[in-house]
Formats: structure tokens, sequence, C-alpha cells
């Protein structure tokens, strides 16, 4: 860089740093519920005197369906990355540039050009995690690695399972059980997938997504779920345990997206640059407890998460992880019907 770029870039910086040292006004952040940390939010409403709402939805189709319909006053989503590209192509997301932002500098290069979102022209990590089975295993004693868990259950378990209604968490999960890929046209394949989950639903208590608490209570026994929200009831009861699936199980990412309909643009671009710097985004994970890609962000976490195997994937697991992608539109059709004959 010469002096003159240099200088014009010193000079850009410095405009940039007083006009978010003055920011204000509001953030509307639509968000997965019990998600978000309350200190790193009031850290970002103190540092730029930006009031910050947040609205919780449960899954990706329900963020989706409520931003297509319009008038829904949000600048901010949270969707995962398999759902991402939908987000872009129907010009809901608006192009942001977190790849120019003061901060991208902290996101690594294996999260920086991400097949869902090439060169992160859109979007900035939030949390990266595995979809797995929980277990209370003061209940069962077998072996918890395995989809055998939801899809044949275990009789100590019938009737204390219980289903987080991710439709392609539930559907990759069947295919991966018998022995499809994700994203499978494969007629045979999505015939026994169907069929095993229409057999395995009445040993099913609950399709809930609200796993931490029931899971603590003992309502629940097992579950589908993601690592994260596995860790945080294994610190309310050491009794369950998460399994990574030894059919395959689907490793995937959940990203900062602002919306193009967004009101509160620059307010929503300053947040985007504020979960790239690892004290926030390791200040979120110590709520939440997955992992985030930005790095540099573990030394602002629990000494917990450094060891947690909800976290880190062991060695003999490793392989069995597929990643999240978009499946084309003909199988997600395909997976659509199937969800259907499920939830009658």
């Amino acid at each position: 860089m010469n002096k003159r770029l240099g200088f014009a870039a010193l000079t850009l910086a410095l405009l940039g740093s007083t006009v978010a040292a003055h920011a204000d006004g509001e953030l509307n952040i639509f968000n997965w519920g019990n998600y978000t940390s309350p200190e790193m939010i009031k850290k970002f409403e103190d540092t730029y005197k930006v009031k910050v709402t947040i609205t919780d939805y449960d899954s990706n189709d329900t963020a989706l369906s409520k931003i297509r319909q319009g008038g829904h006053g949000f600048d901010i989503v949270v969707p995962s990355q398999n759902y991402i590209p939908i987000w872009i192509s129907e010009g809901l997301a608006l192009e942001t540039r977190p790849d120019q932002m003061e901060n991208f500098k902290n996101v690594p290069k294996e999260t920086a050009d991400p097949g869902f979102d090439p060169g992160r022209h859109y979007t900035v990590p939030w949390a990266m995690g595995t979809v797995g089975v929980v277990v209370n295993t003061d209940v069962y004693k077998g072996d918890i690695n395995t989809w055998g868990i939801i899809f044949d259950t275990p009789d100590e378990l019938k009737g204390k399972v219980n289903v987080v209604p991710e439709m392609n968490d539930v559907i990759d999960a069947a295919v991966l059980y018998n022995g499809g890929t994700k994203c499978t046209g494969d007629k045979e394949v999505l015939k026994k997938v169907r069929d095993t989950l229409v057999a395995a639903k009445p040993n099913w208590v609950a399709m809930e997504y609200g796993t931490i608490e029931k899971m603590t209570a003992g309502d629940f026994n097992a579950s589908s779920d993601w690592n994260g929200s596995a860790f945080r009831q294994r610190l309310k009861n050491p009794a369950i345990h998460y399994g990574y699936p030894k059919e395959g199980f689907v490793n995937w990412s959940d990203n900062v997206v602002v919306l193009k309909d967004a009101k509160n643009v620059e307010n929503a671009k300053l947040f985007q640059n504020f979960m790239m710097d690892p004290e926030n985004a390791g200040m979120n994970s110590s709520f939440h407890r997955y992992a985030n890609g930005i790095a540099g962000s573990e030394k602002f976490m629990p000494e917990d998460m450094k060891s947690a195997p909800e976290i880190t994937i062991p060695a003999e697991f490793a392989s069995k992880g597929v990643p999240s992608q978009t499946c084309p539109p003909d199988v997600q059709e395909l997976y659509t019907k199937i969800w259907t004959e499920v939830q009658k």
C-alpha cells in the first residue's frame, strides 16, 4: 500500500469510527430463542447508544415465512447456512460486504469463503455446531452414538423421546440412518426414510424445540438436538450426554444477515462488525455454548468450553460429519412431502 492509499484508508477508518461512536437509534433482531447473550447486547447498546429489540423464532421456516410476508420491522435475521442461499436468491438479504469491514480480519480462512456465501458478501458468523442426540444415561445405559435412539427407540426410552422439529435436520438424520447421502433424491432411500419416520413416531412423546428445560426436568429422557443445547443440559444434569451418531451427522452454522428492507441499515452493519470482534463473539458463545467461527474468541469463553465433548468432536467421530447444504428444489419438495406425512 502506498502512502496516499494508506492516508486515504486511515481517513476513512477514522471517519467510520467517528460515525460508529455517535450511532444512535434502534436495531431490531429476529433470532432463534434463547440464543443471544444479554450481556453482549448490553455492551452493544452502551457502545453505540442503540436500543436493541430481540424477537424470537423457533425454526428456519418460521423466520423465512415471516420475512417473505413483509411488514415485519426487523433489521437482522440469523438463518442457518443451508437456508442462506434462499435468502440471497429471493432478494431478502442485503449485500453489506462484511468482507470489507474492519473486524473481518478476525474471520479465519476456513470460514471466510463459505459455499453458502462466497467471499462473505452478506453474512457474519454467529454460531456453529452439530446435530446429534442427547440421552439421560441414568435411564439408558446403551450406546448413545446412534440415530437408533430416535428411529429405533430402545424400550427404556419409549414414550420419553422428543424430536426437535427442524424438518431438514430430522430428514437428514433419517437419510443418514438409512445409508443415504444428504440431499439425496433416490426414491428408494426416501421411501425408507418415510417408513422409518412413520414407524418411529409412536415412540416419541413430543416434537418440540424447548429441550433444555424438559430434558433437565426429566420430561424427556432423549431427544434429537444441537450440541450447544446438549452442553447446557449437561451443566444442569451431569447424567445427560451428547451422542455423535455413527451413521453420520450434520455440521452447521448460523449467520448474521441484514435484511434488504431493514429500516436501520447502518446500525445493522455496526452489529455485523461488532460480532466479528473476538471478545464479543466469545461473550455470545459463553451464553449459547456453541463455537462461533471467529479467531481468538476462545480466550473470552469459560474454561469448560475448551474441553467440552459437545464442542470438540471426538476424533473417532470426526469423519462422520457432513456439511449442511441447500438441497435442490426437487429434493426439498420430496422432503416436504415426507415431513407433511410425519406431522399428521
